[in-house]
């Protein structure tokens, strides 16, 4: 077996490739010969016939670089699905990967092959392909190695309430320590209520290092009084530092300024894990509730949870605020007492379905 390098964004790949093979790609070999490989039709194994495309896709000249990029799209199906489960190389299996990424089974079976790098399985976490998304997120090792991974699941509108779970629990949400889960090891722990300031502490400077000591107050210290706004800022530049898992941990062991900055982070799994924290607290819910820059799913899991919702002004926020979807919004106007509901009837800025809805159970009641 010999070698065939290739510059491919100023990497060099190597690609190994049997002698009947190479004499198709070697950069010496007559262009005509290069331009016949380019169209596909070649007495080589389904893995070899596509490595030799993915060559000639770097080929220095033109019409050998289109054909070959046409031939290696437009694979038949049955050589397609054997090189998208082999142990090929991974930056084919990348290069696959974009190609066919409007494909969706051929990325479930890209996403299910040990041959596939984790950046390649950041990018396929980030496509619109439900079961895809659902085979990224359980390979537990990807996650831990490559945090991009965790960001792009995140990101994704695909990713579901239970895959969320299912990866926080992973990442250690449910651990008592805050440290991340070994993959190998089976936990049935119960989710932790509480967490104190000293491990809390503990954690994060496991997690900063040396960066953590001079942040420790403004991370972790829980204090009455609001941070001015240079310290706000610099809290929230310290934080645009980290990386997804650090966020993820931050937002579970941070102080309430920490929370209040993560539970609005466009990544899902921050966000969540902020809403979720030991450490939230009853008023912050209030304010989250009312508030108009958060991200409508953390307002349904305010309103899914029913301790918090036992609070009359958890109740109101919700009810009134234009951001809460309104199926949401409206169960909560059949709690509310007179004023608020004559209050919200009124308001311009509810959704008309909500101020419709209270004027019709104040009808109701007799009271208009």
């Amino acid at each position: 077996m010999s070698g065939s390098g290739l510059e491919k964004t100023k990497q060099t790949v190597s690609l190994t490739l049997s002698p009947q093979a190479e004499k198709y790609v070697r950069r010496d070999a007559p262009i005509a010969v290069r331009r016949m490989a380019a169209g596909g039709a070649l007495p080589l194994q389904p893995v070899e016939l596509a490595t030799v495309l993915f060559a000639l896709v770097h080929d220095p000249d033109d019409e050998v670089k289109s054909q070959a990029q046409q031939s290696l799209e437009q694979l038949p199906e049955s050589v397609a699905n054997t090189v998208a489960t082999s142990e090929a190389h991974p930056a084919l299996l990348s290069w696959l990967s974009h190609a066919w990424k409007d494909d969706g089974e051929r990325m479930e079976k890209l996403a299910l092959n040990p041959a596939v790098d984790d950046r390649t399985l950041a990018h396929l976490a980030s496509l619109p392909h439900r079961r895809v998304v659902e085979i990224v997120a359980n390979n537990q090792q990807s996650l831990l190695r490559h945090p991009t991974i965790v960001d792009a699941l995140g990101d994704n509108p695909l990713t579901g309430r239970a895959t969320i779970d299912r990866i926080l629990s992973f990442l250690g949400l449910d651990k008592p320590n805050g440290q991340i889960a070994d993959p190998e090891e089976e936990s049935d722990l119960p989710p932790t209520t509480e967490i104190s300031d000293a491990a809390a502490a503990e954690a994060l400077r496991a997690l900063l290092g040396d960066d953590a000591s001079e942040f420790d107050d403004d991370l972790i210290q829980e204090s009455d009084v609001e941070l001015n706004e240079d310290a706000t800022t610099n809290l929230y530049a310290l934080i645009q530092t980290m990386n997804v898992m650090q966020k993820i941990k931050l937002a579970r062991m941070g102080n309430k300024e920490a929370r209040g900055l993560l539970v609005r982070d466009r990544n899902k799994l921050v966000s969540t894990a902020a809403i979720r924290s030991p450490k939230m607290t009853d008023n912050e819910v209030e304010g989250l509730a009312k508030s108009r820059n958060i991200a409508d799913e953390i307002l349904r899991m305010i309103a899914n949870n029913r301790e918090w919702t036992r609070n009359y002004q958890v109740k109101i926020g919700l009810a009134t605020n234009p951001k809460c979807p309104v199926p949401t919004a409206m169960k909560f106007l059949n709690f509310l007492q007179e004023r608020d509901l004559r209050m919200i009837m009124k308001s311009k800025d509810v959704a008309t379905p909500i101020s419709t809805h209270a004027r019709r159970l104040l009808q109701k009641k007799g009271k208009i």
